[in-house]
């Protein structure tokens, strides 16, 4: 098979999978009772308890479809991967210790910070590259709060990086990210609302790692520049940074559960889950095709682009800020 054959039938066993098994596991959890169930809390927008092992039909759509086309990673990213998702699926169902999460969390960063940046560089890149791992394996896990957005992320993010892969010609990491992105697409059917199903820290969280893992491993191949995934990713990382800083600079206690993400706000404040899934998978999409063109361009191009969408963002927060004061001051 050329290229193109692979990659759509690559996607299609990703998506078979991951659709047909949340669709058992949705049908099957009544059986279970309270196994892996998401009751709400002081971070929920749900009122009712909803499944949350959606990301153990996503995986195996994912894993399925690498093994089947024996498609190649680093180890210390396949043990990275392994370890995250059998503890945050563990966790899913049982529940763990915060502390004992951030451990992992941060031993599996470190491993593969060490073994994908030391070099001639020191050990500078590595303290960087393991801080940037943390983040984003726990900002995705943050944004998982509303029915399609991560999925929908998911779907565009990792997609915009096997469209790049595959028009570069690079047909293992083109493989990679569309397997990931048709598998989410699978999952979203389910998850958008009204989600029947939730994506879970055993999808949030391998998810994170393997947007982050992926982007440096895209920039060592020398198939994008190093700005392009976390471009790609932005619309999370804004929105997770900000509410974060915010919350640092008011002096509140940054690990309890909260409702302050912008996107909570806005499901809060009438736009409902469709209408706010909507609204990011627009500016997810806008972020994903102007990076895609952008890292063909020259330099000049590429800085420009950021700059762009640094003012795009500061100004959606500016009006974001104003509206909600303006909310207040009406209260």
């Amino acid at each position: 098979m050329d290229l193109f054959q692979k990659t759509i039938a690559a996607m299609l066993l990703s998506f078979t999978v991951a659709y047909a098994v949340n669709y058992w596991l949705i049908n099957s959890s009544k059986k279970w009772r309270q196994w892996g169930f998401d009751h709400p809390n002081a971070r929920s927008l749900h009122i009712v308890p909803i499944f949350r092992l959606g990301g153990i039909g996503l995986f195996l759509g994912v894993l399925i479809s690498w093994l089947f086309f024996s498609l190649t990673l680093p180890n210390m990213v396949w043990i990275g991967l392994c370890l995250l998702l059998i503890v945050s699926v563990f966790d899913d169902i049982k529940g763990l210790p915060v502390w004992f999460r951030l451990c992992l969390h941060s031993l599996v960063a470190l491993i593969c910070a060490f073994d994908l940046l030391f070099s001639g560089g020191g050990y500078f890149p590595v303290i960087i590259g393991t801080a940037a791992i943390v983040w984003m394996i726990n900002l995705y896990n943050f944004m998982d709060g509303s029915d399609g957005l991560a999925g929908g992320m998911a779907v565009i993010g990792f997609g915009s990086y096997g469209f790049f892969a595959y028009w570069a010609g690079y047909e293992n990491y083109a493989l990679i990210n569309c397997s990931i992105a048709a598998s989410a697409l699978g999952f979203l059917i389910h998850n958008f609302s009204p989600a029947r199903i939730f994506l879970g820290d055993g999808g949030a969280i391998p998810l994170g790692f393997l947007a982050i893992v992926i982007g440096v491993l895209g920039w060592k191949e020398n198939i994008w520049p190093l700005w392009f995934p976390w471009l790609i990713f932005s619309p999370f990382i804004v929105d997770a940074t900000v509410t974060l800083l915010k919350r640092i600079f008011r002096g509140e206690k940054i690990w309890q559960a909260h409702r302050q993400h912008y996107y909570q706000s806005m499901v809060q404040n009438g736009f409902g889950h469709r209408n706010t899934a909507l609204c990011w998978y627009g500016v997810m999409f806008l972020v994903g095709i102007s990076a895609v063109w952008a890292a063909q361009q020259d330099s000049f191009v590429q800085y420009m682009t950021l700059i762009a969408w640094s003012a795009i963002y500061l100004m959606l927060l500016f009006i974001f800020e104003s509206t909600q004061e303006f909310r207040g001051n009406r209260g």
